[in-house]
């Protein structure tokens, strides 16, 4: 009998621990030709997001807005948790910003890297490249390395 009460309350009382958090809301800017924003949005879907897309006809004015300079910009842009994170930055670096909470715009990689989320290759090929996070001014610090 007294098994059956700590089993019952061992059941009661991870029925009432609290969920997991759901991740924040995540927006994706793009327009409607860009492709490899597809596979971006796959991963981090799969990643646990819940994307929601916006096809807008220019990116542009959204980069600029969000104080992402030209040469740090890429196909689409994202907004998350009070952040930016442009082009195909790895969901893990995502969780990272998120968790870390740096004084930061966001993070960013730059034009289009093979092998990264969104860019993969049928023959796998791969280039090293850089999540940056983004600073107010434009200025950068390296975040993550890959490849």
């Amino acid at each position: 009998m007294i098994a059956r009460r700590r089993l019952l309350a061992g059941a009661l009382a991870l029925s009432a621990a609290p969920a997991l958090a759901a991740p924040p809301p995540l927006t994706v800017y793009k327009t409607a030709s860009c492709g490899c924003c597809k596979g971006w949005i796959t991963s981090m879907a799969r990643a646990g997001y819940a994307p929601k897309v916006v096809t807008i006809e220019d990116v542009s004015p959204l980069m600029k807005k969000h104080g992402v300079p030209f040469e740090l910009s890429s196909c689409h842009l994202s907004t998350i948790g009070g952040y930016v994170a442009v082009g195909h930055v790895p969901p893990a670096d995502v969780a990272r910003l998120l968790k870390e909470k740096p004084k930061a715009l966001g993070v960013t990689v730059p034009g289009m890297p093979l092998g990264s989320p969104g860019m993969e290759t049928a023959d796998g090929r791969k280039e090293a490249y850089e999540t940056l996070l983004l600073m107010p001014g434009g200025k950068t610090r390296v975040f993550a390395r890959h490849g």
